[in-house]
């Protein structure tokens, strides 16, 4: 037996800023005997060190090893401790040291950095995002994460949240359903310390009626078992059940959804806290819309000191958000009677199993029946090694989520591919086209051959999609160079290049619509003369969305020439009408909560590149030609909406638009005070969708698109 038999991976190395203490996670695997090895510290440094064992689903699946075999580890070394440490890992007659070396800089747990840590780390951070992004990007991310987690999110909780609860006790009768609510608690080995003030924060719910359904999965604390035992006889309303083998968290889960006899399950972890108002909320739900079975909340993060940071503020019902990330997670609320109809948590996903539990439950009810609450009301717990502090520390889970979302494809008879996304817990769709039909490219122009042809041109040449004719609709163009371009690209492409020449006053909807009438393919694109493909497969990706019945209008991820964000979504209500969200974000920032990485639902998107059916466009009747210039767009996509569709933001679908930043909307009194008509005639059209679009959460501000906190 060799040393090199043994494969030991560290996935991450923590310093506790304050107290200097590490705390080491990874693996450990004799490969050749399909065996975890025993972790040895020498006597000098045992009342230093203590370790914990893990089960590890990918490491056992990966290399086909026993259930049984807790491959895993958690070592955590004192700060007083210095020079190095050295750990074996001893398998038979075989042994490997690591050394650890405690005076090493390793990345410090974030809630435990000294203040002038903290101020180095920030600085480091901020000095690598200037030299990538500039300085007015970096300004502006500055800003972002000073309001989700700093001063403005406190200000927030200030202005919208109460500590004195004691007024909402009397609506509690006043509810005419009381239904019984069963938190279901999977549990092994946690602090008791957390999972006392998760209790607590049970004991302290404003609504009185719900059970908490605790399933011990084998811990090995005697400390837990000892306060478990206690809690079960002090408290009728805890039920607690004890799995004789380590089962993991789908069989824990079920195990503690076999005892619960509520109307709904809510999911919680045995480290989170609950806001006191949290069941209330979901009871008032149930009693205005009782057909509801799945209802769930805003979250945010709590330290270890109790801090708040990291609001997530969710859109209302989002079916294509959902499959790039599970952003409803908690408060998750379910109907008990589905979750058990479905057969609760399935073994395999573990990591994922609250996203394959979500995706499977939904495919069995109507939207209708699913509700968000705009409010705060589940706190993650972010202590190291958590999935709340820092997602990759569990890649398996990455691996779950994969293959939840690829059943879940196969269980909707759709045909495509899952890949993970651009961070961990994001993942991206590609739905293969299952017919290419024709694809009318409608782009209205006059003269500007030079912008013209560099559009064209990145059409004809990176296009992986074949099956397109391109119209031009030329708006009294009176170039010599422009005629001659267009001979060019009928000699290029025959039949597939038309030119429609429409000579009347600037009008962007009835040129549009002009055109259309005219247009060849089952599917519409309105593309502006300024822009230029970037990913070959952009057409292929829209179209993936656009053959789909369910689906309306298909936008594009638009980038200025300096590679920020120029469209990425419209979101209703922003400056008191409607705005881009995420403008001027730089390329390769994630956005809010990843969200200019993940195909989103928005109610409008841009017509400088959009795509829909053309039995749609004509069933709303096509631009409403009342907007000459603004908003067109905006009003086509909500009509397209009203029809039933939802419509898509496609991130992988990417071009280049030139149009200048500093342009502005209009700048003569007579554009001015045309604008401000379109503006006034989309609020009448449209007044409930600029007070309130689903697809953005109340709680973010109306002022700009940059997703920060809504304080007044």
């Amino acid at each position: 037996m060799s040393s090199n038999d043994i494969k030991i991976t560290v996935d991450s190395i923590i310093k506790n800023g304050k107290t200097g203490a590490i705390t080491m996670t990874g693996w450990a695997l004799n490969q050749k005997l399909k065996q975890s090895p025993e972790i040895v510290i020498d006597d000098l440094y045992q009342k230093d060190v203590s370790i914990q064992r893990l089960y590890r689903m990918d490491v056992n699946t990966l290399f086909e090893v026993p259930n049984e075999e807790n491959c895993g580890f958690e070592i955590k070394v004192a700060g007083e401790l210095n020079g190095t440490l050295p750990i074996h890992f001893v398998s038979e007659q075989a042994k490997r040291t690591y050394s650890l070396k405690m005076n090493k800089m390793y990345t410090l747990e974030i809630g435990t950095e000294t203040p002038t840590q903290l101020k180095l780390a920030k600085v480091k951070k901020g000095l690598n995002y200037l030299r990538k992004n500039g300085f007015k990007s970096t300004l502006q991310r500055y800003q972002l994460e000073k309001r989700i987690g700093g001063d403005e999110y406190r200000a927030w909780i200030l202005s919208n949240e109460t500590d004195d609860v004691s007024a909402f006790i009397p609506r509690v009768n006043e509810l005419n359903q009381r239904p019984l609510i069963s938190i279901i608690m999977p549990v092994y080995n946690v602090e008791v310390r957390w999972l006392s003030e998760a209790i607590d924060s049970l004991l302290k719910q404003v609504y009185p009626h719900w059970e908490l359904c605790i399933c011990d999965d084998a811990s090995t604390s005697s400390e837990l078992k000892e306060f478990l035992a206690k809690i079960a006889k002090s408290e009728e309303r805890i039920k607690v059940v004890y799995n004789k083998e380590n089962g993991h968290i789908s069989k824990a889960s079920n195990a503690a959804l076999s005892v619960a006899k509520g109307k709904f399950v809510a999911l919680m972890d045995n480290d989170d806290v609950l806001s006191p108002l949290a069941l209330l909320r979901v009871a008032e739900a149930v009693n205005q819309n009782p057909d509801l079975k799945l209802i769930y909340s805003d979250e945010d993060k709590i330290d270890e000191n109790g801090k708040r940071f990291e609001p997530a503020f969710k859109p209302d019902w989002a079916p294509d958000l959902l499959m790039g990330t599970n952003y409803i997670s908690h408060l998750g609320v379910y109907e008990r009677a589905l979750v058990n109809e479905i057969s609760g948590f399935r073994v395999g996903y573990e990591g994922a199993q609250d996203y394959d539990l979500v995706l499977r439950f939904v495919e069995k009810i109507d939207e209708t029946q699913i509700y968000h609450i705009p409010e705060i009301l589940y706190h993650w717990r972010a202590l190291p090694g958590s999935t709340a502090r820092k997602q990759s520390e569990k890649e398996y889970a990455g691996d779950a989520g994969l293959k939840a979302l690829s059943d879940a494809l196969v269980r909707r008879n759709l045909s495509g591919n899952v890949s993970k996304g651009i961070a961990p817990g994001f993942y991206d769709i590609r739905y293969d086209v299952l017919e290419e039909e024709k694809v009318s490219i409608i782009i209205p122009t006059k003269n500007g051959s030079d912008v013209l042809k560099s559009c064209v041109d990145s059409i004809i040449e990176k296009t992986s999609y074949s099956n397109y004719e391109i119209i031009i609709a030329d708006n009294g163009s009176d170039e010599a160079a422009i005629e001659t371009l267009y001979q060019r690209y009928q000699a290029k492409i025959g039949e597939r290049f038309v030119v429609q020449r429409i000579n009347i006053p600037f009008n962007f909807s009835r040129i549009n619509n002009i055109a259309a009438k005219s247009a060849k393919g089952k599917y519409l694109l309105f593309l502006n003369n300024d822009t230029e493909v970037i990913n070959p497969d952009w057409m292929t990706i829209m179209v993936s969305y656009a053959q789909f019945q369910r689906v309306g209008c298909v936008g594009a991820k638009l980038y200025y020439p300096d590679n920020t964000i120029q469209h990425a979504g419209i979101v209703m209500g922003l400056g008191g009408i409607a705005g881009h969200g995420h403008h001027y974000f730089p390329k390769g920032d994630l956005g809010y909560f990843g969200r200019l990485y993940l195909d989103n639902d928005y109610m409008a998107v841009t017509a400088a590149c959009v795509m829909l059916r053309k039995a749609d466009f004509e069933a709303v009747g096509g631009f409403d030609e009342e907007f000459v210039v603004a908003f067109n767009d905006v009003d086509l996509c909500l009509k397209v909406y009203d029809l039933g569709r939802v419509n898509i933001w496609a991130h992988q679908a990417t071009l280049y638009h030139y149009e200048s930043k500093t342009r502005g909307y209009e700048n003569t009194a007579e554009k001015i005070q045309r604008f401000e008509g379109e503006k006034k005639l989309l609020q009448r059209k449209w007044p409930e969708y600029i007070e309130h679009d689903p697809f953005y959460n109340p709680n973010l501000t109306r002022g700009t698109g940059n997703f920060t906190v809504r304080v007044d």
